[in-house]
């Protein structure tokens, strides 16, 4: 009985591994390791925080889905009304803009990983990797395809845990590092980085849709496994930045740590992006899609529209070897607007006792907690929306 047990617990996490496999991608690689380049381990507990706040608002999410039958998208629809149809849409054309935007550069980081194992074309990988994503996402199983990416998370996740482990020459540091907040000079931007790299909004939409017909047991136990370990690879991949001398470059990191480690370094370390990358590809489309379909209402075909859009637009700034500077921008707007909006109402339908039976509703703590992070989320989106017009 208790292998069985742990069987559908390991199974449970491997589903819900398909939110690590969504914000676990190039953009956390570049942050975490700047971070622990440019201070060490002095900023581990921003990505405490950000894995336990993204724990919350997961299990808020697919808490509200579960009690009421319903994806998000379709609750705030519903809360919207007819009247409120122009906010549905709004919020998701942003979802859909900030996927598209962030496939480009999902794509061009696995692109980076595997040109750091092989002196490939650019546009030769990108059709690849597009394709390879192609394939996963014409799965029309649901539960396979999380489980499929959540198998790579897990390959991504070793890797960079094996290149980490060199950095733990100080135990009790990197312990109070990381439940104890520290702010290093000119640090602001980097935690605002760490932080919003792991909350996203477009997440809160994945976990909703994939979440309908489990017990609230099976998906707290699932999403706290699963953003558990997405949380320490986060922290794998900063320990492992602070290894990294000099600028930080895809290419200065892979060599430093080949230096530091042998060969075994550099491939692992190649491993790691890729795959970090190409998890991300798979679920930006995929978020896309579940989002555009519960907030718009809108039929299987014109879901796949959306999906093969959004990854269509990562395989042409692959091939052409642009650098999505303007279009990252308007992700970054789109993320500042879309965080602390979807936050708070999130908030809002939690405590909705019309919508959401008594036992489902939030308590005071967890509200505390959920304002605390919309706060948090605020200040990120005005940061955000800041830095990407100025």
């Amino acid at each position: 009985m208790k292998s069985l047990s742990l069987s559908k617990g390991f199974s449970r996490m491997l589903f819900w591994s398909v939110i690590s496999a969504a914000f676990i991608g190039p953009g956390t690689v570049t942050t975490c390791s700047l971070a622990g380049v440019s201070f060490g381990t002095s900023l581990l507990w921003a990505l405490t925080f950000s894995t336990l706040a993204t724990i919350v608002l997961q299990e808020t999410a697919a808490r509200v889905t579960l009690a009421s039958g319903k994806s998000l998208g379709e609750i705030m629809l519903q809360r919207h009304g007819t009247g409120g149809m122009w906010i549905s849409r709004m919020l998701a054309g942003g979802v859909v803009l900030g996927c598209a935007a962030y496939e480009a550069g999902n794509l061009l980081g696995a692109v980076a990983g595997l040109r750091l194992l092989a002196d490939v074309p650019n546009w030769l990988l990108s059709l690849c990797i597009g394709m390879g994503a192609y394939l996963l996402l014409a799965i029309r199983s649901i539960s396979l395809l999380t489980r499929l990416l959540g198998l790579l998370v897990f390959v991504l996740g070793f890797a960079f845990i094996l290149v980490s482990i060199q950095a733990f020459q100080n135990p009790v540091q990197i312990l109070n590092n990381s439940v104890i907040p520290n702010f290093p000079v000119n640090s602001a931007l980097i935690i605002t980085g760490l932080v919003g790299t792991t909350i996203v909004p477009y997440n809160l939409f994945l976990g909703s849709g994939i979440g309908q017909g489990q017990s609230i047991y099976e998906m707290r136990q699932g999403i706290i496994l699963a953003v558990m370990i997405g949380g320490l690879i986060s922290m794998s991949i900063l320990l492992a930045g602070t290894l990294i001398e000099g600028e930080f470059s895809f290419q200065n990191a892979a060599l430093v740590l080949g230096q530091r480690l042998g060969k075994s370094g550099e491939v692992l370390y190649a491993i790691g992006l890729f795959g970090a990358g190409f998890t991300s590809v798979v679920t930006a489309a995929f978020a896309a899609s579940i989002a555009a379909k519960s907030l718009l209402a809108i039929d299987e075909k014109q879901t796949a529209y959306v999906w093969k859009s959004v990854l269509g637009i990562g395989i042409i700034f692959g091939i052409a070897q642009f650098k999505p500077i303007p279009v990252i921008l308007a992700a970054q707007i789109a993320n500042g607007l879309l965080l602390p909006f979807v936050t708070w109402q999130l908030f809002r339908c939690v405590n909705d006792k019309g919508l959401l039976p008594e036992r489902y509703v939030n308590s005071l703590a967890q509200n505390v907690f959920l304002l605390l992070i919309f706060l948090v989320t605020l200040v990120l989106g005005g940061n955000s929306i800041w830095k990407a017009v100025f």
